[in-house]
């Protein structure tokens, strides 16, 4: 199992960058990403996560999520896709 901390802003500004860094970080078997360390975050971290499922399932990964922000929680149950988000 991979664990990727993911130590920069999750909000629009980074989301292209994150989203690319974490395909390529993807790897065969599980991969966890940990937002332990994500001091801010808006709705685009949630395109961000989806991205990252949609290439982990091309990539034959699993990706769950660690320490997902609160908001981002919160914002995921606003729209409905909680449910698509596997936690670690």
């Amino acid at each position: 199992m991979g664990r990727l901390v993911i130590k920069v802003p999750l909000v629009m500004a980074n989301a292209r960058g994150l989203l690319e860094a974490g395909r390529s970080a993807l790897q065969p078997g599980e991969q966890v990403f940990d937002f332990s360390e994500v001091t801010e975050a808006d709705s685009s971290a949630l395109a961000v996560m989806l991205g990252w499922l949609r290439a982990a399932a091309l990539s034959r990964s699993t990706v769950k999520f660690a320490q997902i922000p609160n908001g981002v929680v919160s914002l995921a149950e606003l729209y409905g896709v909680t449910d698509l988000l596997p936690l670690a």
